[in-house]
């Protein structure tokens, strides 16, 4: 596959848009909404990897994307990154009853910049419990407000090490999202941990450059067939309008 840097605006677009988690998490999502969003999924490019909203509407998700190639995804622990262990699990368990095939889950960065790292792997780990290896399960960092490299690479050790599935930068609720610095961080974190852990570059994402930019870095740390729906992520709500153009198709 050619890389990233030298594809065509078109071409880029196309494999971005695959690679899509296509998200809702507004404070106004109703019925509606979700529709809007479920329709929006499968484009006149091909579909998006999955769509990512609150819990409550996942079966709802479920139904209008029967038969479609696309993933439902929510959220756990969303989005101040609590400690409270069972209700985390709690949360994941029943969102799986209702048909989710994807868990986004807040690390609990407070307690990790606070040193209780046992409370984090307590946290990380149950969940883990809770999501089958059939159901993808990806650890949200909150790289920006981590803010330093070292926490930045500790969290993505212990979400790694407590088997996520993906690790994923941001909820997008906070002042800094994704930046190049803290995935360049994670993606070498999963580089060498020996194990096939995915990547979600997460809010802030809402231009065609800023999609060549994290997949230019995935590209060079990884090699330029490791960007696969299986292993990488765009978190972005905006994005679409974006790719769908650069990929000469109607929004």
């Amino acid at each position: 596959m050619t890389d990233a840097s030298s594809m065509s605006d078109s071409d880029l677009a196309r494999r971005a848009l695959a690679l899509l988690d296509l998200t809702d998490l507004s404070n106004g999502l109703d019925e509606a909404g979700v529709e809007k969003l479920c329709a929006r999924a499968v484009t006149p490019a091909g579909p998006v990897a999955a769509v990512c909203l609150w819990a409550g509407f996942v079966p709802q998700a479920r139904r209008l994307l029967k038969g479609a190639p696309v993933k439902v995804a929510t959220v756990v622990n969303f989005p101040a990154g609590e400690d409270d262990v069972m209700r985390a699990a709690d949360e994941a368990r029943y969102a799986l009853l209702d048909g989710a095939d994807e868990i986004d889950l807040v690390l609990p960065w407070r307690a990790l910049a606070a040193g209780r790292r046992e409370v984090v792997g307590a946290l990380l780990g149950a969940v883990r419990a809770s999501v089958p290896p059939t159901r993808t399960l990806k650890t949200i960092l909150e790289t920006g407000e981590l803010k330093t490299p070292n926490l930045i690479r500790e969290a993505a050790r212990i979400a790694i090490g407590t088997g996520a599935d993906f690790i994923k930068t941001s909820t997008g609720k906070t002042a800094t999202s994704a930046t190049p610095e803290a995935v360049a961080i994670m993606l070498d974190e999963i580089a060498a941990s020996g194990r096939r852990v995915g990547i979600k570059p997460s809010g802030g994402i809402r231009t065609l450059a800023d999609a060549r930019a994290y997949l230019d870095l995935a590209d060079q740390k990884m090699g330029p067939d490791w960007a696969t729906p299986d292993t990488f992520r765009f978190g972005a709500s905006g994005l679409i309008d974006v790719l769908l153009a650069a990929a000469g198709e109607a929004s």
